[in-house]
């Protein structure tokens, strides 16, 4: 099975980000390639997990498709916009404001709360939508993430509102039925994308947090 992050149009963006931001320390450059590679392979992560739940059996893997590849890419930002805003963090232009980091992973643990909040039998579904709702208030008021880190955020709360129903369905067929399992197994892949970006977003603002002490 082959990795994501080897099809062409990923390593077309991965190496024009690289190449943008050749004026990046080499620490911090590599750290952003890692944090794109991450979030690309978990964004076309659910894709694979979907294909593979309604491939029969020997049907092997399905490739992912050009346009979904490009859909993610343009959900995390062009390379100009990427290293636009890793430079200019870098040169001091965008001054850094970070927050307590309590206060941070508050934000983040109600990033991640709707999909574990679905489970809660009667009052599941509205309880999530008002945390995503309370989660997206947060980030986009903030300070410690870029405006590109924040659209992206959005993404990441807002997808299993589309990867649940897709995996509930691809889940169901591929075991003749909707059932509690399928449905529980849908939403714990649905939290990968949510997980990863926190990951991401966790790692942005402790960055700041560093630097505003040193």
């Amino acid at each position: 099975m082959s990795s994501p992050l080897n099809h062409p149009l990923v390593r077309t963006f991965l190496s024009s980000v690289e190449r943008r931001t050749a004026a990046l320390p080499a620490a911090w450059r590599e750290e952003l390639l890692e944090d794109l590679r991450e979030e690309i392979a978990a964004a076309l992560a659910d894709d694979r997990a979907e294909d593979a739940a309604g491939d029969a059996p020997g049907d092997g893997d399905s490739a992912i498709g050009d346009e979904r590849v490009r859909q993610v890419l343009d959900w995390i930002g062009t390379p100009e916009e990427i290293a636009a805003d890793a430079l200019a963090e870098e040169s001091g232009s965008i001054p850094p404001e970070p927050e307590d980091a309590g206060a941070t992973w508050v934000t983040l643990g109600i990033a991640v709360l709707p999909v574990p909040l679905c489970l809660v039998p009667g009052v599941g579904i509205p309880l999530g939508l008002v945390a995503a709702l309370g989660a997206l208030v947060r980030l986009w008021r903030s300070a410690p993430w870029a405006r590109r880190e924040k659209r992206q955020a959005t993404l990441f709360v807002l997808s299993p509102m589309v990867t649940v129903p897709m995996l509930a369905v691809a889940l169901s067929l591929a075991f003749d039925g909707i059932s509690a399992p399928a449905f529980v197994a849908s939403l714990l892949i649905a939290l990968t994308l949510p997980v990863v970006g926190a990951i991401r977003l966790a790692r942005s603002a402790a960055r700041l947090r560093e630097q505003a002490g040193a």
